[in-house]
């Protein structure tokens, strides 16, 4: 539909002109050519009446006052474009491309999908002036890393702002760490855990050096033995205080953090055309306002931030089965972002990135629209069944006869922290990465030389000052490798310590593995090298991840079995 048949000749919005280029699978803004306009949406100007035959079609090529243009000429190599008012051939559609459109899917209470194209300059300026960024105050790693395993860490407060959501709870508060989710994205993007942490969970909450209005630095004293959701809000703590406190709880530095309000689900689910949740009975909770009856409900706006409130009608009524309801509220999401329904729909994409932005308030790490697009590519490459929600294990506050709160399962929550440190999946790999675990586990199977035979050289690649030789001490003195010597410092640092050795020297490479705990990923095999006394040796490399001189490397390499539920699979509410 051209501009004179919209009945404006100016009035043209930019989502209409947001399409898929084949050859990069992202959208872009197709501006008119013979009348530029700015990307970022604003006042609509009406053609004056008797000027409507001036209007041109949005193809048409601008003529110069008292002379013919002569048509465009076709440079060699470039496709003739078609005419105006005939059909050019369809592009042909690449398999996958579709994949780099969903830029990003992970949210507190909602995920969020950015769409930002190149050469729409003043609409990504417009996006970049959407984003609220505090500052990390040192919390982070520093940013996510497109070659790492990515932690985020997802926060939803409870703090009444915006309009409608004074209804809700107390007007006054803060605000709280309502919501918190770790997701983590593993090293191949082949499947993701998000990891929901109880707001009554009892935990210590460490000192927080804070960034103050004026520049200076604060530090917010920490307090023990007090809710998890008081990380946030209370006594003057900002996100960043929450990241210490999942740090100092589970051992795991967030890379980012992001933070979204009541406003962000309305928006969000609005934007993307609402949401299909199950209910296996029905509800209605005067509390949350969530009124719907049993079976599958299309959500969005002010009935999605009621399912994801509500707790008193569902399970033992408690902040626990609420987060349930909030994990499969974001299954639905992150099935509703994949759709084709979505991805194809250019209006929707806009309008998305529009809401997501607004919505959200960022690290400074992770502080434009271009920041969020590559976190985005990484994230969407992850399948919907490879995406594992589960709880921090806990159990009732045994100091309580009023069970109010919680605290860590002894038995089971430090499983859980480490198979995510280590970059465990919570789903079923795929065949060929079970084959690829099958070789790589397979190096460690085999005759084992005896550690005398060992003939190694240590290297530090990483680790603190002084490493090679206190390894070098425990290897001689304590685990009867006599043959090694202290190499010096490697030519570049590394994270995680390997060990090199040749064909010939696997059964010696099998010894040191077992007395070291290293893994099978560990194990490089490659080719030998020269010792000081000119005899062929492995090479040991301590990397980032050395534990200390005589410590084990031994990891998890199976997750635990924990409740949990993967973002592909349709749950009912109970």
């Amino acid at each position: 539909m051209d501009a004179q048949s919209r009945g404006r000749a100016n009035d043209i919005d930019p989502a209409d002109q947001w399409v898929l280029n084949p050859n990069t699978g992202e959208y872009e803004l197709r501006l008119t050519p013979s009348a530029p306009q700015s990307a970022v949406p604003g006042p609509r100007r009406s053609t004056p009446r008797g000027n409507a035959g001036a209007v041109r079609s949005r193809t048409a090529v601008p003529e110069a006052p008292g002379r013919q243009v002569p048509p465009q000429r076709r440079r060699r190599g470039v496709p003739e474009e078609p005419l105006p008012g005939r059909r050019g051939r369809r592009p042909v559609k690449k398999k996958g491309k579709a994949k780099k459109v969903l830029l990003w899917t992970g949210g507190t209470m909602a995920f969020v999908l950015v769409a930002a194209a190149g050469g729409a300059y003043l609409y990504i300026k417009h996006l970049n002036d959407n984003i609220t960024a505090v500052s990390d105050d040192g919390a982070s790693t520093g940013g996510f890393d497109k070659d790492k395993a990515i932690n985020i860490l997802l926060i939803g407060t409870d703090k009444r702002t915006g309009k409608g959501n004074t209804k809700y709870g107390d007007s006054g508060s803060v605000g709280h760490a309502d919501t918190t989710i770790l997701l983590h994205l593993s090293k191949d993007r082949s499947n993701a855990t998000a990891l929901s942490i109880p707001r009554d969970l009892i935990t210590d909450i460490p000192d927080c050096p804070t960034q103050q209005a004026d520049g200076s630095e604060k530090v917010i004293a920490g307090t023990s033995n007090v809710r998890f959701n008081t990380s946030l809000g209370q006594d003057d703590r900002t996100p960043s205080c929450t990241a210490r406190t999942v740090t100092e709880l589970t051992g795991i530095k967030p890379d980012d953090f992001m933070v979204a309000d009541f406003n962000a689900v309305k928006t969000l689910t609005t934007a993307v055309g609402g949401v299909d949740v199950c209910l296996g009975k029905d509800i209605n909770d005067p509390d949350s306002h969530l009124n719907l009856k049993k079976g599958m409900q299309h959500i969005a706006g002010e009935t999605a931030l009621a399912f994801v409130r509500t707790r008193h009608a569902v399970g033992f009524g408690g902040d626990l089965s609420r987060i349930t309801l909030q994990q499969q509220f974001l299954s639905a999401l992150m099935r509703k972002l994949k759709s084709n329904s979505t991805l194809t729909d250019p209006t929707k994409m806009v309008k998305i990135a529009e809401a997501g932005t607004k919505a959200l308030t960022v690290d400074s790490n992770l502080d434009s629209i271009g920041k969020l697009k590559d976190l985005g590519l990484e994230m969407g490459k992850l399948n919907p069944k490879n995406l594992t929600f589960t709880t921090v294990p806990v159990i009732d506050n045994p100091a309580e006869k009023v069970h109010a709160t919680v605290v860590l399962n002894p038995n089971t929550a430090q499983p859980v922290f480490d198979a995510i440190k280590n970059d465990v999946s919570f789903t079923a790999v795929k065949e060929k990465k079970k084959k690829e675990a099958a070789a790589v586990a397979a190096r460690l199977k085999g005759t084992k030389s005896a550690a005398s035979e060992v003939r190694v050289r240590i290297l530090n690649g990483g680790a603190v000052a002084g490493s090679a030789q206190a390894e070098l001490n425990y290897l001689q003195n304590d685990a009867g490798v006599l043959k090694s010597e202290n190499a010096g410092n490697a030519p570049a640092t590394q994270a995680k310590t390997t060990l090199e050795y040749a064909p010939d020297q696997a059964d010696q490479a099998r010894r040191l593995a077992a007395i070291l705990g290293l893994s099978g990923s560990q194990l490089k095999p490659g080719k030998s090298v020269t010792n000081d006394q000119g005899l062929p040796a492995i090479t040991l490399t301590l990397g980032k991840d050395f534990p200390g001189a005589g410590n084990s490397y031994s990891a998890a390499t199976k997750a635990p079995d924990v409740d949990k539920t993967t973002a592909d699979k349709v749950e009912c509410a109970k």
